[in-house]
C-alpha cells in the first residue's frame, strides 16, 4: 500500500501543468514541430490541418496550449510532450543493520525523460539504520606540546570502545599520528635533531616524521591499547603541523587504513596547533602539488618531503567521495582556525579539547551525534545544462538549495524525505549523475534524457490532397516532393511569375534574403552560418552569434543570443546579461531609486534631471517652492487659484497631512501668495518625482488695507508740490540761461578794442525856430 501511494505521489509531482500555472512560449526560429518543442518548456504545436491562414507562416502553430485553444485548435490536435518519471529500482528501507547490505535511501535508480526547460519533481526518502557500523580513525598530533595529551590517550581504549558500543555493536577503531615534513624550515634537519627532536632531558622521543599509520581498523580493545602505548612524542620547528598531509593519506589509503564498505567513517583529529596548506611547501623548495594518491610504505608517508601539502578543496573532495566525516578535537587557542576549516568541509564538526585531552571521549560522542543527526543530500558533478534543487520535508525544519538540502535533528529510525526538482535547459541524449547523502554510502542514480521530438502519428500522409497531392503531411505541415515548394506545395520550381516571387523575398526593396538565403517560391530559405547554425527571420536577417559579449562570453554566458539581442536568464539582466538581478544597491530609505528611476545592473538609472546614486537631487528642475505655492496656499488657507478644487488639483503632489508634525527639513521656502501675503513653509520630497510633504511654519504675513483719505490728500498735495517744483525748475532754467548770455556778452565786450573818432557821416542836429507871425518886414 505504501508503495502504491509513493508511485501515485511520484506521478502527480511529475505531471507539470497539473497544478502549475502555464507560462509563456518564447519563440525564435520555428520551421517545424520539433523546433517548437525545443524552443521552450510551455510551447505546444497545433497539427490541425488548415490551422494557419493563407500566407501565414507555419510558426503560428507554435504557442502555449491556452493560446492555441483560443485560436481555434482542437485539444486533441495539440502536441505538447510531458515529463516522464520512471522508477527503475526501489528497494524498501531497512529497519536495522544486519549482515546484509542495509538500505537507507529510496529509490536507488530513477529515469527521467524531460521537456527542455520544464522542471519535474520526485521524492527521495532516507532513514537512519539502527546499529549502523562505525569506523573511527584516531589521528593524533605527536609534536612535543602534545606530550601530556598522549599519556591520557594511551588510557582511552576502554572508555572509547565503551562509548562506541552505545552507538553500535559493529564499531572499529584505528590509530595514526603526524608531526610535519622533515625538511627545513619545518623540522630541524640536523642529523642528531632528526633522531631526537625533543628536549635533551626527554629520553622517550621518536625521530621526526610526517605521517605514520600505527593501527589498522580493529574491534579489539587490547590491540588499540597495546599499539598506542608504544607511541612517543616527536618534534618540529614551527607551530603549524602537517595535519592535511595526514588526513589525505588516511582518506585515500582505504585498504591500509581498513575502512569498511558499509560503515560510518570518522576521522578524529586531535591537535593544539594550526595546519600547513597548499603552497607552504614552497618554503622548503617543494613545488610538486599533491596528487591525492596513497603513498604509504611500512606505515610511513613516503612522499612527505617531495609533495606539497594538499589544498583544503582537494581534501574536502576526497572526504566527500570516500564518505568520511572529520571531527576536529582541538584546543581552545586554535578553535576559530578549525571552525573556519569546518565551513569549507561538508559534514564536519569542531570540539574543544581540555588541556590534557581528558574530555576527548565525550567530545567524540557529542560530535558524532551532531553529524549523524544532520542529513545533507547533494550530488556529484552535474551534466552541462542540468539544474537540481532540493526541498527538505523535516519535522524540525530544513534548508533548501540548488546544491544541497539539509535536514537536522534526525533520529535513528526516523524517515525523512526531500523533494528533488530536476531541470534540463538543453536537449540531450542519455546522461546520468549521482545523488547521495553526505557521509553515507547509499546513492541514487538519475538517468536523464530529453523529449525534444514530436510524435504526430500522421495518417494518410502520402500524396495528401491538402498538399496538392504532391506532398505528405507531417504534424500538420506539408513536406513537398522534389520540384515543389510552398506552404501547400503550390509552387513548382521554374514558375513563370518569378519577379513577383523574388520581390516577396526583399526587405524594403533591398537584397534578396539579405544575401543569406535563397528565395524559394516567394519565401526565404536561409543558409547556415560559418559555425553551422542557421540564419533566420522572414528575410534571413537574424543570426544568433553576433550579440554583445561580456568577459569574452556571448551574453556573458548568462543568456541566449536571439537575432542580435541577448535573451537573459531569469536572474540576469543588462545588454550582455552581465548583471545579476538585484536592487540592494538601489534601495534608499526603503524605496528603489526614490521612485525617480529604475534599477538596472544594481545601479539607478534616473529619470531626466535626477542624479545618481539614488536619484535624490535634480539639476535643472523647477524650484518646488514656486511650483507648490498654489497648493500650499489652498491647502493651508483655502485661498488662491486652486481654492475651489484644491483636493483634486493637489492630491497627487502634496501629502494632505500637510501642515502639522513632520520634522525632517529638506528645503525652506519664503514666498508671496496670490493675496500678496508672505508664507513661510518647508518641503520634504517623498518617493516619486512630484510628491512632497509640507509644513507651514507660521501664519501668513499680509499687508494692512490702504487709507483712502490719506491717499487722496496725499495725491493732491503731491500734485501741487510737483507743479510748484516744475515752475521753480523752469524759472531756474530761464535764469541760468540769461545769466549765461550776460556772461557771454561781458566776455565779448572785454575782448573788443575801442577807438575814439568822429563819424564823417555824422552831422550835428540843426534847430531852426520860425516865428509864424513874422512877415519878414
Amino acid at each position: 500500500m505504501d508503495q502504491c501511494l509513493f508511485f501515485l505521489l511520484l506521478f502527480l509531482m511529475g505531471r507539470k501543468g497539473f497544478c502549475q500555472e502555464e507560462e509563456g512560449c518564447s519563440k525564435s526560429v520555428i520551421n517545424s514541430c520539433n523546433d517548437c518543442i525545443k524552443s521552450g518548456p510551455y510551447c505546444a504545436w497545433c497539427k490541425q490541418l488548415n490551422f494557419t491562414k493563407a500566407g501565414e507562416q507555419e510558426a503560428a502553430r507554435c504557442h502555449t496550449r491556452s493560446q492555441l485553444l483560443e485560436k481555434g485548435c482542437e485539444a486533441d490536435e495539440i502536441i505538447s510532450p510531458e515529463d516522464i518519471v520512471t522508477v527503475a529500482k526501489d528497494m524498501s528501507l531497512s529497519r536495522s543493520f544486519n549482515q546484509q547490505e542495509p538500505v537507507q535511501l529510496r529509490p536507488q535508480e530513477i529515469r527521467l525523460k524531460l521537456r527542455r526547460g520544464l522542471p519535474t519533481t520526485f521524492p527521495l526518502h532516507f532513514k537512519r539504520v539502527q546499529g549502523y557500523p562505525v569506523d573511527l580513525y584516531y589521528l593524533m598530533d605527536l609534536s612535543y606540546s602534545m606530550k601530556d595529551d598522549l599519556k591520557n590517550v594511551k588510557e582511552l581504549g576502554r572508555s572509547l570502545f565503551a562509548a562506541l558500543k552505545t552507538i553500535t555493536e559493529h564499531a572499529q577503531i584505528g590509530f595514526g599520528s603526524f608531526v610535519d615534513k622533515t625538511v627545513l624550515p619545518f623540522t630541524n634537519t640536523n642529523k642528531e635533531k632528526l633522531q631526537k627532536p625533543c628536549d635533551e632531558n626527554d629520553q622517550q622521543c621518536q625521530p621526526a616524521f610526517g605521517f605514520r599509520h600505527v593501527l589498522k581498523m580493529t574491534s579489539r580493545e587490547d590491540m588499540f591499547r597495546e599499539n598506542v602505548g608504544r607511541q612517543f612524542v616527536s618534534g618540529n620547528l614551527d607551530s603549524p603541523e602537517g595535519s592535511l598531509d595526514a588526513m589525505m593519506q588516511a582518506a585515500v589509503c582505504g585498504d591500509k587504513i581498513g575502512w569498511r564498505n558499509s560503515s560510518t567513517r570518522l576521522i578524529v583529529l586531535t591537535t593544539d596547533a594550526g595546519f600547513h596548506m597548499a603552497g607552504d611547501g614552497k618554503l622548503a623548495g617543494i613545488l610538486e602539488p599533491s596528487d591525492e594518491q596513497c603513498h604509504m610504505e611500512n606505515g610511513l608517508y613516503t612522499k612527505s618531503s617531495e609533495m606539497d601539502y594538499p589544498s583544503i578543496r582537494q581534501l574536502a573532495m576526497q572526504f566527500e567521495q570516500k564518505n568520511i566525516q572529520p571531527i576536529f578535537a582541538v584546543t581552545k587557542n586554535v578553535e576559530e582556525v578549525y571552525k573556519q576549516l569546518s565551513t569549507m568541509i561538508a559534514k564536519s564538526e569542531v570540539g574543544v579539547l581540555s588541556s590534557d585531552s581528558t574530555n576527548v571521549v565525550e567530545l567524540i560522542k557529542s560530535a558524532y551525534n551532531r553529524l549523524s543527526s544532520k542529513v545533507t543530500v547533494t550530488h556529484d558533478d552535474l551534466p552541462d545544462n542540468v539544474r537540481v534543487v532540493y526541498t527538505p520535508n523535516c519535522k524540525h525544519g530544513g534548508l533548501a538549495g540548488d546544491t544541497k538540502g539539509v535536514c537536522d535533528s534526525v533520529h535513528v529510525g526516523q524517515e525523512i524525505s526531500f523533494n528533488v526538482t530536476v531541470t534540463a535547459d538543453e536537449c540531450m541524449e542519455d546522461t546520468s549523475f549521482i545523488i547521495r547523502p553526505l557521509g553515507i554510502k547509499d546513492t541514487l542514480k538519475v538517468t536523464l534524457s530529453t523529449n525534444c521530438e514530436c510524435e504526430c502519428n500522421d495518417l494518410n500522409s502520402k500524396n495528401n490532397a491538402h498538399c496538392r497531392s504532391v506532398g505528405k503531411v507531417t504534424c500538420g505541415v506539408c513536406s513537398c516532393k522534389d520540384g515543389f515548394v510552398g506552404q501547400f506545395c503550390e509552387c513548382s520550381v521554374g514558375e513563370k511569375d518569378e519577379q513577383s516571387l523574388r520581390a516577396a523575398c526583399q526587405r524594403n526593396n533591398g537584397t534578396e534574403c539579405e544575401g543569406r538565403g535563397d528565395c524559394v517560391c516567394g519565401r526565404c530559405s536561409c543558409h547556415t552560418t560559418e559555425s553551422g547554425s542557421r540564419y533566420h527571420g522572414d528575410y534571413c536577417e537574424c543570426d544568433d552569434e553576433h550579440c554583445e559579449k561580456y568577459q569574452n562570453k556571448l551574453c556573458g554566458g548568462n543568456g541566449k543570443c536571439r537575432c542580435g539581442s541577448c535573451n537573459c536568464k531569469a536572474d540576469y539582466e543588462g545588454s550582455a546579461c552581465q548583471c545579476k538581478k538585484s536592487e540592494e544597491s538601489c534601495r534608499n530609505k526603503g524605496t528603489v531609486c526614490n521612485g525617480r528611476g529604475s534599477c538596472k545592473c544594481d545601479q539607478c538609472e534616473c529619470n531626466e534631471g535626477y542624479q545618481r546614486p539614488f536619484c535624490e537631487t535634480c539639476l535643472g528642475c523647477p524650484d518646488p517652492c514656486q511650483t507648490k505655492l498654489k497648493c500650499i496656499e489652498c491647502l493651508g488657507f483655502e485661498t488662491g487659484p486652486f481654492s475651489k478644487n484644491c483636493s483634486v488639483a493637489c492630491k497627487a503632489s502634496i501629502d494632505h497631512s500637510l501642515v502639522k508634525g513632520f520634522t525632517i527639513t529638506q528645503k525652506q521656502c519664503h514666498q508671496k501668495d496670490s493675496e500678496s501675503c508672505w508664507i513661510r513653509f518647508r518641503l520634504e520630497q517623498l518617493a516619486g518625482e512630484d510628491h512632497y510633504k509640507a509644513e507651514i511654519l507660521e501664519q501668513r504675513d499680509c499687508p494692512e488695507p490702504p487709507n483712502v483719505t490719506a491717499i487722496i490728500g496725499g495725491t493732491i498735495a503731491s500734485v501741487a508740490l510737483i507743479g510748484i517744483c516744475i515752475l521753480l525748475l523752469i524759472k531756474l532754467l530761464i535764469y541760468m540761461n540769461d545769466l549765461k548770455d550776460v556772461r557771454k556778452f561781458e566776455n565779448e565786450k572785454k575782448k573788443a578794442k575801442w577807438a575814439e573818432a568822429d563819424n564823417p557821416l555824422f552831422q550835428n542836429a540843426t534847430t531852426t525856430v520860425t516865428n509864424p507871425t513874422f512877415t519878414g518886414e
